[in-house]
């Protein structure tokens, strides 16, 4: 019995039957073949889609090589004002949690 692996079980939310359960967002039930977690699957398809979204660059403005060299002078400026902050910032909370233990 030590050998042996725990066996995870759901109630169907359909036919009120006990099936199987690997708690993945795609186990069905054994006896209806319905979807045992529903929610999980819409959450999972959810994730999956919002993984896939491309994340605005908050984080450094993009100087485009068709950018003209006046613009891109000035948007190098920004940029290096951008990563001072942020090294500041950094800074501040690397002294604090120093401070803090």
């Amino acid at each position: 019995m030590a050998d042996s692996p725990l066996f995870a079980s759901k109630k169907c939310p359909v036919c009120l039957q006990w099936s199987t359960w690997q708690q993945q967002p795609d186990d069905r039930c054994e006896h209806c073949g319905n979807l045992l977690d529903p929610q999980a699957e819409k959450s999972a398809i959810a994730r999956e889609e919002l993984a896939n979204q491309k994340m605005p660059s908050v984080i450094l403005m993009e100087i485009s090589p068709d950018d003209g060299p006046v613009k891109r002078f000035f948007k190098t400026i920004v940029r290096g004002g951008q990563l001072a902050f942020a090294a500041i910032l950094s800074f501040i909370m690397w002294v604090v949690a120093a401070v803090a233990g």
